[in-house]
């Protein structure tokens, strides 16, 4: 029977088979109800086979949840499905991380994906918001940047998202929240618009629903968090902050966590942890308007000191109730307000704080307890008792946060820096002991360090850094002595007592870092300065025993003895030949009994140890010491710069020659030449200064000499005034007879000119009349020449029919003949006149020519019988035209033309130019 139902049964499913059903079922349904169905069955298995459902399911559940938006069920069912693909069991065996990566994908791969997702914000429904929340945040995990880029580009993404912050439901706003500070956390896009959405408004709303810093738990933090992101390296978005009054803001919420401690009913233990968090928070988004650098940082520090904040931060950083890493970060947050602003630096010193050490809370007067007012301390002053006599090791964060903010008190003020010296060295030198003068812990080395080192360490770093690269500073504390020498006691300047107090750490084996802190003076004292570096070396077993230091140093004291080695090269770079211990001195000392090469090896040792090499990322706090033992903090920021900056010269240092002496510009004036120069330049002066004394002696010499050549000279010249005299008078009679014979000389060269000018212009007159005889024939020639062409014109016209065109064409080229025999005669006419005018040219240069008379006589004469000659070829020209005339008759009785006589008569008289143009008047076209 059995058997029976067991064959007639349906055969059984695997998950594959169900999941790939219910998809199917999904795909193709088109009643909701189906659909529905078909969602809380693959629920079912999205879990365990979360790469099965999401291979084929995936985008009907993201297609649902677009067709389906208005049903809160299916949408909710949906939406638990696909939160549940981003989380499998971990047993499953389709777990992989690859999955929500796959999953992400497929969902920002299409705007639409996420513009469904956020599309649900709109409805109020809890489960719809807030899985579409957690939804959007694990596709933003898998992949941030493509979520970023999709939120951003839709029109009303990011609007919804800041609204979110308004939903009184406290699970949907911290979701809402969460995910903004996902999604702000990189896109600096993102986070203007974030901002512009009333951001900053909404933030503060919530914590102060939370309980502002003092009660506010989680959702505080997350706030914080989210400010953080708006505000990094965000220019702009810091603007709007400051603009719109926020900073204030911050300033009232510290103001209240104050409050709240002094208070009747205080903080409860059990709230302090999450205070703490919440206000290390506050000042860490604080310090973010403080970057180094940036172009807001001024108007920033402004902004809050007008605002009171710096105030508020100083208040929570004095204030014994707070925790001891909220106090360090407190101080680190004000040095951070102060810094590199000469006007808060300068008004910073005027503040008072809480005094580090009250006094006791109550007095008795009269027997009554009367209250007093909690005691307050200049700022400066309470940063120096509580960075240099507190002495607890739980109190070291702190401590280094007061020298943190004492050096942003001086940093890049140099009237403030000198005041501060000035002021310790003031305190130094009174009979009044003060513990936290820096110079006065420095100098007198009465007492162990060893169990207390950073107090000598804290004192080393304020003073190097009043020192560093400040040549006035220097000189300034070099003032600084130790003894009385009226009473017999032996004068110890300051440069000498701190290298005796390194000397004596050393062989006492005390702690390295106290004699770090002495190297770290002395190397930045001694460096770029000849001064001190002579001081240094006026006591010479001080060189001889920092030398043994270094070539009997162990391995425990390895940075130590790197910094005692770049010491011997800053105070050999920098020593000279006039030096206590000269130059050749310090190098003999360094290359025999050192040794080049242990040298080297000790400061490239010191360059490599993690220490230094690896400063910028290892904590500079207490959280870097071992159990039970001191923090692992040596150096000063600045002081590792200064080595690894300085390096590779230190190095080089040892081979620089001896007699080569560095040369250093302080304040504007360089110090240190090359010696060799200086003794070739003596060597120069000496010579030159000889050469003077035999050149003055060779001028005594010479001035007697000059001397009695005067007195000679002066013989000679009375002598010779005598004869002037005499030749005077004798050359104005020479000169009287010279001006006679001058003027008789002038007469007859006037009298000559006269004649020449008379015979030149009657040559003129002639020259004239004979042009103008040619000119008056010329024109009759012409005339009688177109009378008789007119008559023998008329002639033809009557005997000749035949030839009328050749005659006419005859005509018009006698015509042009003449036309051209007058042009000749024209030209000729004006060539005359040009011949004229060069005469009268040559009469004007004759005349201007008085002293050549003879000359310009000759060119006259040579003018007139070119002009002469002219005549005759003129001449020589009718000539020949008569004679052509001639053979024109002659041609034209060939021709059987009659001529007459009187006719052949009046024509010789016109000349031959007359003759042939009538014979060209008759004469055929050939």
């Amino acid at each position: 029977m059995f058997r029976i139902l067991e064959a007639q049964a349906p055969a059984k499913q695997n998950a594959t088979a169900t999941i790939d059903t219910l998809c199917g079922r999904l795909q193709s349904a088109t009643l909701l109800e189906d659909r529905r169905a078909a969602i809380l069955g693959l629920r079912s298995f999205a879990k365990q086979w979360p790469a099965s459902v999401a291979s084929g399911g995936l985008r009907n559940l993201i297609r649902c949840l677009s067709k389906d938006l208005e049903d809160v069920d299916t949408t909710k069912n949906t939406l638990e499905t696909l939160l549940m693909l981003f989380n499998p069991d971990e047993s499953s065996p389709e777990a992989s991380d690859d999955i929500a990566l796959w999953l992400a994908d497929e969902f920002t791969q299409r705007q639409e994906n996420i513009t469904v997702l956020l599309d649900l914000l709109e409805s109020y429904d809890f489960y719809s918001r807030l899985y579409s929340l957690q939804l959007i945040s694990a596709i933003s995990t898998a992949r941030p940047e493509r979520t970023q880029e999709c939120v951003g580009t839709s029109p009303v993404g990011v609007s919804r998202l800041v609204a979110i912050l308004d939903d009184k439901r406290e699970a949907v706003r911290s979701e809402g929240l969460l995910l903004l500070v996902s999604l702000t956390r990189s896109s600096s896009e993102l986070q203007k618009v974030v901002a512009y959405e009333n951001a900053f408004d909404r933030v503060f709303g919530i914590i102060d629903a939370e309980g502002s810093l003092t009660n506010g738990g989680i959702p505080v933090q997350d706030c914080l968090s989210l400010l953080a992101n708006l505000l990094r390296l965000n220019i702009s978005n810091q603007n709007l902050f400051r603009e719109s009054g926020w900073i204030k803001k911050l300033a009232s919420l510290l103001s209240d966590v104050l409050k709240a401690h002094g208070s009747s009913d205080g903080v409860p233990q059990w709230a302090r942890p999450q205070q703490d968090k919440n206000v290390w928070g506050l000042l860490a988004v604080i310090r973010l308007f403080l970057i180094r650098g940036s172009i807001g940082t001024q108007a920033n520090q402004r902004s809050c000191w007008q605002n009171g904040l710096l105030v508020q931060v100083l208040e929570v950083a004095f204030h014994s109730v707070m925790d001891l890493n909220i106090r360090a970060e407190a101080l680190v947050t004000a040095a951070d307000l102060i810094r590199g602003n000469a006007q808060l630096q300068e008004a910073f010193a005027q503040l008072d704080v809480p005094s580090p050490n009250p006094q006791p809370p109550a007095t008795q007067v009269n027997g009554h307890t009367n209250a007093t007012v909690s005691p307050r301390d200049n700022v400066i002053s309470a940063l120096l008792e509580v960075a240099l006599v507190t002495s607890s090791l739980q109190t070291f964060d702190v401590r280094l946060a007061c020298c943190e903010c004492i050096k942003a008190y001086m940093q890049g003020h140099t009237p403030i820096r000198l005041f501060f010296l000035r002021r310790a060295i003031e305190g130094h030198t009174s009979e009044e002991t003060e513990p936290d003068n820096i110079l006065t812990i420095l100098i007198q080395n009465s007492v162990s360090h060893s169990a207390d080192p950073y107090r000598l360490w804290i004192a080393a770093v304020l003073l190097f850094h009043l020192l560093h690269e400040d040549f006035e500073a220097k000189s300034t504390a070099m003032q600084v002595t130790e003894g009385d020498a009226e009473n017999g006691e032996e004068v110890v300047t300051c440069i000498q007592a701190l290298a005796g107090n390194l000397i004596s750490a050393e062989q006492n084996m005390e702690d390295e870092r106290v004699s770090i802190a002495y190297l770290t003076i002395l190397c930045s004292w001694l460096y770029e300065d000849h001064d001190a570096v002579n001081d240094f070396l006026s006591e010479g077993s001080i060189i001889q025993s920092i030398v043994q230091f270094v070539s009997q140093s162990n391995q425990s004291r390895t940075l130590a003895s790197g910094l005692c080695a770049i010491l011997l090269g800053i105070v050999y770079e920098f020593s000279t030949k006039d030096s206590p211990v000269p130059r050749d001195t310090v190098h003999q000392i360094l290359t025999t009994r050192l040794g080049r090469e242990r040298y080297i090896d000790q400061i490239t040792r010191l360059r490599e140890h993690p220490v230094i090499r690896n400063f910028e990322v290892l904590p500079q706090n207490l959280t870097s010491s071992p159990s039970g033992g001191l923090p692992e903090v040596y150096f000063d920021k600045t002081f590792v710069e200064f080595i690894k900056d300085n390096f590779s010269r230190m190095v080089r240092a040892i081979d620089r020659a001896p007699g080569l002496e560095v040369p250093v510009v302080a304040n504007g004036i360089q110090k240190g030449i090359s010696r060799e120069l200086v003794d070739s330049l003596k060597a120069q002066v000496d010579d030159r200064s000889q050469s003077i004394q035999k050149l003055e002696s060779d001028v005594l010499t010479l001035e007697r000499k000059l001397g009695q050549e005067q007195a000679d000279h002066r013989k000679a010249q009375d002598s010779a005034a005598t004869e002037l005299t005499r030749i005077r008078n004798v050359n104005e009679a020479l000169q009287r007879h010279h001006e006679e014979d001058l003027q008789k000389t002038r007469k007859e060269s006037r009298d000559v000119q006269q004649d020449l000018k008379h015979q030149h212009e009657m040559e003129i007159r002639q020259l004239r009349d004979e042009m103008q005889n040619l000119k008056a024939d010329g024109e009759a020639s012409l005339d009688r020449l177109r009378q008789r062409d007119d008559a023998e014109i008329k002639d033809l016209k009557s005997t000749i029919a035949r030839l009328r065109a050749e005659l006419e064409k005859s005509s018009r080229e006698h015509v042009q003949d003449l036309q051209t025999a007058h042009e000749d005669y024209t030209s000729k006419s004006s060539d005359l006149e040009r011949r004229l005018q060069r005469a009268e040219d040559r009469y004007v240069d004759a005349d201007s020519r008085a002293s050549r008379l003879q000359e310009e006589v000759e060119s006259k004469e040579a003018a007139r019988k070119m002009v002469q000659t002219e005549l005759d070829d003129l001449l020589m020209v009718l000539g020949d035209l008569e004679d052509k005339r001639s053979k024109d008759k002659k041609r034209l009785r060939a021709l059987g033309e009659p001529t007459s006589d009187g006719e052949d008569d009046a024509e010789e008289d016109t000349g031959e130019e007359d003759d042939e143009e009538a014979k060209e008047a008759v004469e055929p076209d050939p």
